[in-house]
């Protein structure tokens, strides 16, 4: 797995030349058992450049669309061997098992990241709305929270700039602040009260990270006259909009 790992990583940023602006180092915790609140996302680089952000130990897994990650065999063998992932598949399994997963991740000291848009739909400098099942399974867990902006993998091609942000750790508790329940006692799972908490935390995360990728995003911006070759890496792990099957530029492929 690891040489695998590596053969990629020399691929994506050796010869392809995709670079990783990498900020926020000092934010990342010694050990690990926290989770990871991410945003946006936009690509199926967004995983890499998390995983490139963060320390190769401890592991890291991710929740992450079964149809969209699984609909080639050689796209759930490099997976498999990259990283780990754990599918989503939606109207299937609920809320319970996810947030099972977390807390064993959480519990092995590893990182379980989280990325609360759900899908790589929507503007490149700015967030699209969050679901608020990241915040259901952050209450339940209730580990440390690290954020992290991601900006610049809506489109790939030779050269593409990308960066990464780690902001400060936090906690379910100090987010909410004035909403964290009295004496730290969270609402029944399942509940209306907890729904509610979900969806104040779900806010809250857009606060943080919000104004952050709209900062961090011009980093990324390349000039309209720069070449753009190589444009169909942007759905190499993806399935391409009708709309770019039909259109694709002269530059891509």
């Amino acid at each position: 797995m690891r040489v695998i790992a590596v053969v990629f990583r020399f691929v994506v940023f050796g010869v392809l030349r995709l670079r990783h602006e990498r900020l926020g180092s000092e934010n990342v915790p010694a050990t690990g058992g926290y989770i990871v609140v991410g945003a946006v996302h936009r690509g199926w680089m967004d995983p890499f450049l998390i995983m490139n952000a963060l320390p190769r130990e401890p592991r890291i897994w991710f929740l992450g669309s079964g149809p969209s990650a699984f609909s080639a065999r050689w796209r759930e063998w490099l997976l498999h061997r990259i990283g780990g992932m754990l599918p989503v598949w939606r109207g299937g399994v609920g809320i319970d098992q996810h947030v099972a997963s977390a807390r064993a991740v959480v519990a092995a000291g590893a990182v379980f990241v989280l990325i609360p848009e759900g899908g790589v739909t929507g503007p490149p400098d700015r967030l699209a709305p969050f679901r608020f099942g990241s915040a259901l399974i952050a209450l339940r867990t209730g580990a440390p929270i690290l954020p992290i902006v991601i900006v610049g993998s809506a489109e790939l091609y030779i050269g593409r700039r990308m960066a990464t942000r780690l902001l400060e750790l936090t906690t379910v508790a100090e987010l909410l602040g004035p909403e964290w329940p009295a004496g730290g006692r969270l609402p029944d799972p399942g509940s209306r009260a907890e729904l509610d908490l979900a969806h104040r935390l779900t806010d809250r995360f857009a606060d943080i990270l919000g104004p952050a990728v709209a900062e961090l995003y011009p980093r990324t911006v390349d000039p309209p006259g720069r070449p753009r070759r190589l444009q169909g890496l942007t759905w190499l792990f993806l399935a391409r909009p009708k709309a770019h099957q039909a259109g694709e530029s002269q530059d891509g492929l």
